[in-house]
Order: C-alpha cells, then sequence, then structure tokens
C-alpha cells in the first residue's frame, strides 16, 4: 500500500513539473526575449487560462503527503521552511504579476509587473531544481553534532547556505554547489519547454526564435546532464545501483535521453506540438530517474547515526492508506474530466485571448 501511494505522489509532481513547467518556462522567456507588446501578450495568452489549474497539482502533492507519509510532511515542512515560504512568495509574486499587469495601462506599472512574472518565475525554476537537489543529496537528520543527534531522529533544519558552500559539509545549507547546479539544469530545462508551448499554443513572430534558441539550449542542456551524472558520484558513491539491480528501470533514463536527443530536430519539425512532446519526455524521465535512483528513501540521511527516511517508515496506518483509496479515485476522475474540458475548451492557437487585459 506505500508502494502504491508512493506512486500516486510521484505521479502528481511529475503532472505539476510538466504542467507548471512550461508556465516557469514561458515566464523566463517573458523576461529576457519578448521585447515587444505583441510577444509580451502572446506570451501571456498562451499560459493564462491554465497556470492557475496547473499550480492545483502542487496543493494536490501536498495533501497526498500530508496523508500519506506524514512523518516525511512534518520532516520536510518543518526542515524546509525557510526555501518554501520563498517559494510561496515567489508564487504570489508571479501570480499577481500576470493578473494586477492589466489593471492600469500605464508604461511603468505594465514594466514593474512584468519584471515580477519574469523574475518570480526565474526563480521558481531554480528553486525547485535546488530542493530536488536536496532531496537527492540528502539532509542531516536528528542535527548529529559529534557523533550525537541533538534532536529526534526525523528532525532538521536548514539554513539557505552554509560557510563552505558544501554538499559534503557536516552542517549542511539550502543551497550549495551540487544544488544550485542542479537548479541552473532546471531553469535550462524549463526554458526549453515554456519556449516549446509558446511555439505550440501562439503563432507569436518570437516562434522561429525560439525554435532556434531551443535547439542552442539543447546542447548547453546536455552537457548539463552529463556533468550532473558524473558530480553525482561525489554525492552518492553508487548511484546506479537499483538500476543495475532491476534492470527494467533503465526505461526512465532511455525516456529522458530520447527526450534531449528528439528535441535536436525542433527547427524541421512539422507540428508545432512536437517538440513540447519531447520536452515532456526529458522532463518526466529525469524526474523519475531521480525518484528511482534514491529508493525507497525519499528523504536521505547524510549522517550515519540516524535512518533514511523511507516509504516504509514515514507511511500512515494501513488502514488510512487502504480508506483513502476509494476517495482517491473519485478525485482522480473528477480532475481528469476537468483538465479534459479545459484543454479542449482552449485547443489550439491563444493569441487572441487577451489574457489580462482589462
Amino acid at each position: 500500500m506505500e508502494f502504491f501511494w508512493y506512486v500516486v505522489l510521484m505521479g502528481i509532481l511529475a503532472v505539476y513539473i510538466v504542467l507548471d513547467g512550461y508556465d516557469f518556462g514561458a515566464g523566463i522567456i517573458h523576461l529576457f526575449f519578448a521585447k515587444e507588446e505583441k510577444d509580451k501578450k502572446a506570451i501571456t495568452s498562451a499560459i493564462g487560462p491554465f497556470w492557475d489549474a496547473n499550480e492545483v497539482w502542487i496543493i494536490a502533492a501536498g495533501g497526498v503527503l500530508f496523508f500519506a507519509f506524514p512523518t516525511l510532511y512534518a520532516s520536510s515542512f518543518s526542515g524546509f521552511y525557510l526555501p518554501l515560504i520563498m517559494i510561496l512568495w515567489l508564487l504570489i509574486f508571479r501570480a499577481i504579476g500576470l493578473e494586477m499587469r492589466g489593471q492600469i495601462h500605464n508604461h511603468m506599472w505594465e514594466a514593474v509587473w512584468d519584471k515580477a512574472f519574469g523574475i518570480a518565475s526565474l526563480l521558481l525554476a531554480l528553486f525547485f531544481g535546488i530542493a530536488l537537489g536536496n532531496i537527492v543529496r540528502g539532509v542531516n537528520l536528528g542535527m548529529v553534532e559529534n557523533g550525537v543527534s541533538t534532536q529526534e531522529a526525523y528532525y532538521f533544519f536548514l539554513p539557505l547556505w552554509n560557510p563552505t558552500f558544501s554538499p559534503q559539509a557536516d552542517q549542511l545549507g539550502i543551497i550549495d554547489w551540487f544544488t544550485l547546479f542542479l537548479g541552473i539544469v532546471s531553469v535550462v530545462a524549463l526554458m526549453i519547454h515554456g519556449a516549446n508551448w509558446i511555439v505550440y499554443k501562439t503563432n507569436s513572430a518570437l516562434n522561429e526564435k525560439l525554435k532556434n534558441l531551443v535547439f542552442k539550449l539543447n546542447f548547453v542542456l546536455l552537457i548539463l546532464v552529463f556533468i550532473s551524472l558524473y558530480i553525482w558520484h561525489f554525492i552518492e558513491p553508487k548511484p546506479f545501483h537499483n538500476f543495475v539491480e532491476n534492470p527494467i528501470l533503465w526505461f526512465f533514463p532511455i525516456m529522458t535521453f530520447a527526450g534531449i536527443l528528439g528535441l535536436f530536430k525542433v527547427r524541421s519539425f512539422k507540428k508545432d506540438g512536437q517538440a513540447f512532446i519531447f520536452s515532456t519526455l526529458f522532463l518526466v524521465g529525469g524526474f523519475a530517474s531521480t525518484a528511482v535512483s534514491i529508493f525507497p528513501n525519499v528523504l536521505p540521511s547524510t549522517n550515519k547515526v540516524n535512518p533514511s527516511l523511507t516509504i516504509y517508515n514515514t507511511a500512515a496506518g494501513e488502514y488510512g492508506l487502504s480508506a483513502g483509496m476509494s476517495w482517491f479515485f473519485v478525485a482522480l476522475a473528477l480532475v481528469v474530466v476537468y483538465f479534459i474540458i479545459q484543454y479542449r475548451v482552449f485547443s489550439g492557437k491563444m493569441d487572441e485571448i487577451g489574457y489580462g487585459e482589462h
């Protein structure tokens, strides 16, 4: 039963990465490449009807985490309190940047909210990549000092960074060279994903430029992925042990590289949506590969005193997990129907929708 809810949680997070990921990427494109008003409107129109619904998936993930893995929920929400609050504020600024821009037609007003939307999107992409890096690296569970736990075995708290900026320090920080590197990978990947969504949903004058951008960024992404695989060995001596023991799991890394390789054909695709499919393959494959590599751990311990948090020692009771299953399928059916209706209503190109205009 624990494994079922783990798959559900990872599935919800994967959907969130794909859907809100293109929102973040579009915001970064908006920040750096949308110079003319028509291009800015095209980008906001491409994501306008979808972004708030896409964010529901992160709330759903939090709900499943609270219900199915309460110990992990308590540990991570206290230990990562500072970056979670920062992410919350960034989500707020990103939302009001979209909603407030069209309230007053004044150049200074519009410029301020354009920057709020773009910078918040950039930092969100960076912070979510850093968050993934923290989970891969692990945390000092129990706040061990000199071989002795100073707190309960599942408790930790991290400052933004430590003085050494090292992922192998005794007292870790949220940001170090390893987690920051994964944050940069996240920014590049979501820029590509967002650009593909804009091309898919608009006839913007930026589209040809964005296809060339995706092609160039894909080389950067490929290099960053290979570097990340190399430096992973500094964090985990045997990072591929689960893949060696269960060869069927190589499906996920293959999916990841299929997504990258497919994107090199972005300039020759006949249909605008094809590139978005390949960037989706990369994001889902990369996230799944990361989750599989540390399984059954969900939050590794960096000390030898306290055990890592796993899907088994953090799960709720058997009765609660079983009772929640029937309600899950009801909720899943409602969500699927809602998203089918939403994406059918807003199918096709979105250039003329005029999102945010008042």
